[in-house]
């Protein structure tokens, strides 16, 4: 890079980091730093050691599914910043931008179902990935708090059950988890899904990462009307997918832990500290809480079962009085 003209190109990103695209002659790449505080409207600090997490996630999971990552260049763990392949989203494109623009292909989604629970089943039971990811404090600032404990404060009558979600989501120590596998971090590449942003990297409880993703698929359902069924079905396919790479726990086990975390994170997309921005209908909203507040305090024993309370609910309107 000594010598070569370079063009730093500040990019559209997250919350929580800054994203540059680096221009050199022939070629671009990408570079990520860690911020302290996240760009959101409450308080949200974040320690920017987790740049090295994403980093160490983004290694582990290239050698089990190369295609799933951009490829890797360099990481400068002082500077809390690292360089990735630089993929064009003409070839590229976002996930969440082709869902809320009404392109939805439930193979996209199983195809994301089966990464990540080959990811999952890859670093199950492996006591070295579990001693480099114990960032349990990271996972706390990130996560537990902002999504579930936040969300506690802002609804009192689910308190207990919010925390009984936090104090077992915490606890629960079985595979190498992502933390936000959103649609926004996903590219639609042509070899498959391309995985990004793992700066929540964690050693802990896999139903996160499922419960996480479907859960971003539902609450696209509400304002993609058109595609619904689509939406549904993707939502379907993901855990379908992702079931059949469970060999490391009972199937069952992990169903029950995800159909519980998934209305915690529907309502937490609402009243937690990141609310998703595009249910800017009241309506949505209240129905998200209605359907939510229900299945917490009678929790659905599968995702499939969830699924269905939430198609039911998205089906008839919502009372306002």
């Amino acid at each position: 890079m000594v010598g070569e003209d370079v063009r730093w190109v500040a990019l559209a990103g997250g919350v929580s980091s800054d994203l540059w695209r680096v221009d050199l002659p022939g070629r671009s790449l990408c570079v990520k730093r860690a911020l302290a505080r996240l760009r959101v409207a409450a308080e949200w600090q974040a320690p920017v050691s987790r740049n090295a997490y994403e980093w160490a996630w983004m290694r582990f999971a290239s050698r089990h599914r190369p295609d799933s990552v951009p490829e890797l260049l360099a990481h400068d763990a002082d500077a809390g910043l690292f360089a990735m392949e630089f993929l064009p989203p003409e070839r590229y494109p976002v996930w969440k931008a082709l869902l809320l623009a009404g392109d939805v292909d439930p193979a996209t989604a199983a195809a994301v179902g089966d990464v990540l629970g080959a990811l999952h089943a890859a670093s199950a039971g492996d006591a070295a990935l579990a001693a480099e990811f114990a960032t349990d404090d990271n996972f706390h600032a990130l996560r537990i708090e902002p999504y579930l404990l936040a969300t506690a404060a802002a609804h009192p009558g689910l308190r207990q059950e919010l925390h009984d979600l936090a104090d077992r989501t915490a606890a629960t120590r079985l595979a190498l988890v992502h933390g936000d596998v959103s649609p926004k971090n996903i590219l639609v590449g042509p070899a498959g899904p391309v995985l990004l942003d793992a700066e929540c990297a964690w050693y802990g409880d896999p139903a996160f990462d499922l419960a996480f993703c479907v859960n971003h698929l539902l609450l696209k359902s509400l304002v993609v009307p058109r595609r619904r069924a689509d939406l549904l079905r993707s939502a379907r396919a993901l855990a379908e997918a992702y079931g059949g790479r469970i060999d490391w726990e009972p199937r069952p086990a992990l169903e029950a832990r995800a159909a519980s975390l998934l209305p915690a994170l529907l309502l937490a997309r609402v009243d937690g500290k990141s609310p998703v921005e595009y249910l800017t209908d009241e309506r949505h909203r209240l129905l998200v809480r209605t359907v939510a507040s229900a299945l917490l305090r009678a929790p659905a024993a599968t995702v499939a079962e969830a699924l269905e309370a939430w198609e039911t609910a998205v089906g008839r309107p919502v009372r306002t009085s």
